[in-house]
């Protein structure tokens, strides 16, 4: 994603192993989507996940530099909220040289599908999801095509306005939480053949 997107950059390795995690995933993504701050009854009503699970991903994530506590003035339960200028969301910065971060942004990836799976599967079993239409909420794919360098443009900008759409807060009429997830990656047109799982195994032949 490109800097006209505001979104805070995460490229240091360690902090995108943090979230290699899909319940820090979770917790940062909610965090966005419900403004920015919460404390951790709120978290936890939102995640559906009991409240004493999530100290110890909310505490790694603040020792990460990734979230900031902001104890509240009357002594109440401690907030929390994204780091950086304004509470902006996360967006991962991609290091694919020698000592960059590829290792991390795979099991970024791994974390990201384990979520969006679920979230499928949720949506499957959820009260009459739309799935045509105008009004459909419920949607997986997976195209495979050639793309020129206007197609892969236009594909980047449609990317970028649905990132965009998907993480608003909600306000007066934007009330229905949906999840968005999407992978787009370049493909070998003729990819090596695999070799076979056992050096010593023969083809057999009659």
């Amino acid at each position: 994603m490109n800097d006209d997107f505001d979104r805070q950059a995460v490229c240091d390795p360690a902090q995108v192993r943090l979230l290699s995690s899909p319940v820090r995933q979770e917790l940062v993504d909610t965090l966005a989507a419900i403004g920015g701050e919460a404390d951790v009854a709120a978290l936890a009503e939102q995640l559906g996940r009991p409240a004493d699970g999530l100290y110890y991903h909310l505490r790694a994530l603040v020792a990460g530099g990734l979230l900031a506590e902001a104890p509240a003035a009357d002594g109440s339960e401690r907030r929390y909220r994204l780091a950086g200028e304004g509470g902006a969301p996360l967006r991962l910065a991609y290091d694919l040289g020698a000592g960059g971060n590829v290792a991390e942004l795979r099991a970024f990836a791994r974390g990201l599908l384990q979520i969006a799976g679920r979230d499928f599967e949720n949506g499957l079993s959820s009260e009459d999801p739309m799935v045509t239409g105008a009004g459909r909420e419920l949607w997986a794919s997976r195209n495979k095509g050639w793309l020129s360098a206007d197609d892969l443009a236009e594909v980047n900008i449609l990317l970028e306005r649905l990132s965009a759409l998907t993480s608003q807060v909600k306000t007066a009429g934007r009330d229905r939480l949906a999840s968005l997830a999407f992978v787009l990656a370049p493909i070998d047109a003729r990819p090596k053949r695999r070799a076979l799982r056992n050096a010593g195994a023969k083809t057999k032949t009659e």
